[in-house]
């Protein structure tokens, strides 16, 4: 379905809500878990997207932004030493190349490139397979320019907020924490790892952006909370989709692992 004729599916005026989900460990998919059943439970109270833009902490492009444009995106297993039904898990959701051309054409300052390469990494489909289980609504995946400073992806964020008035829903997929080489499967979250996740609850309540902005300089637990800063980045660009009348409400306030934070939010209109 192209991106034109779905627009007439969509109501007037209709704002999508837009979401961060902490993705966690890969597994999460394929299990009956309390982070599954509120992804599942979350998708089901959403209205029907247009489409999906999905910025992954898994796609990085040095030097570049670029957008899938392809019409079947694959489904991208990158991970290693998981069981084997983990690989033949498949999310069949289709592209959509008119509205990645839309959007590199309508954020031409933002130099977005269009890639017939990528795909949907687990960052988007261990997502989306509870979200929106039929596969059936369009997916673009936006890639993270590492070359950037956190300000350029929090200002890219706030551009592409226009979107969710044109009925796309806009998902950020990270962790507020996550630090690999910390994990400890079965033991209670790490201080360290509450007290950052309480920073930052407390700088997205009182909207205090530019201090997510700046966390990397100014929280002393930022390094030990994130050691490469992919799955932070996300975080911005969800932030920055805040509106004059969004209402944010968390989900899955808990640690997966010891150290990795599953908090998640959705900012959605009354």
């Amino acid at each position: 379905m192209t991106y034109s004729k779905q627009h007439r599916d969509l109501k007037s005026g209709t704002v999508m809500p837009a979401i961060f989900i902490g993705h966690g460990n890969p597994m999460l998919a394929m299990s009956d878990n309390p982070y599954s059943r509120a992804w599942r439970k979350l998708g089901e109270s959403l209205p029907r997207p247009r489409a999906i833009l999905s910025i992954s902490a898994h796609w990085t492009t040095p030097g570049a932004v670029a957008v899938t444009a392809m019409a079947q995106p694959r489904t991208i297993h990158d991970f290693g030493g998981f069981p084997k039904r983990l690989y033949e898990q498949q999310y069949t959701a289709p592209g959509d190349p008119d509205l990645a051309l839309e959007i590199s054409r309508d954020m031409a300052s933002a130099h977005i490139k269009l890639d017939h390469d990528w795909g949907l990494d687990h960052g988007s489909w261990t997502v989306l397979m509870h979200l929106f289980p039929k596969a059936d609504i369009p997916v673009l995946q936006l890639s993270l320019d590492i070359d950037q400073d956190p300000q350029f992806h929090f200002d890219l964020g706030r551009t592409l907020s226009s979107l969710r008035e044109k009925g796309i829903l806009i998902l950020g997929s990270g962790n507020m924490t996550h630090n690999l080489s910390q994990l400890s499967p079965g033991e209670r979250p790490t201080k360290w790892a509450l007290s950052f996740d309480e920073d930052l609850k407390q700088a997205i309540d009182a909207e205090e952006d530019q201090k997510l902005v700046h966390c990397k300089e100014e929280n002393a637990l930022y390094t030990m909370a994130h050691p490469s800063d992919e799955h932070y980045l996300p975080l911005l660009y969800l932030i920055a989709q805040r509106k004059t009348g969004d209402t944010l409400r968390y989900f899955n306030a808990d640690f997966d692992l010891s150290t990795i934070s599953m908090r998640s939010f959705i900012l959605s209109t009354k």
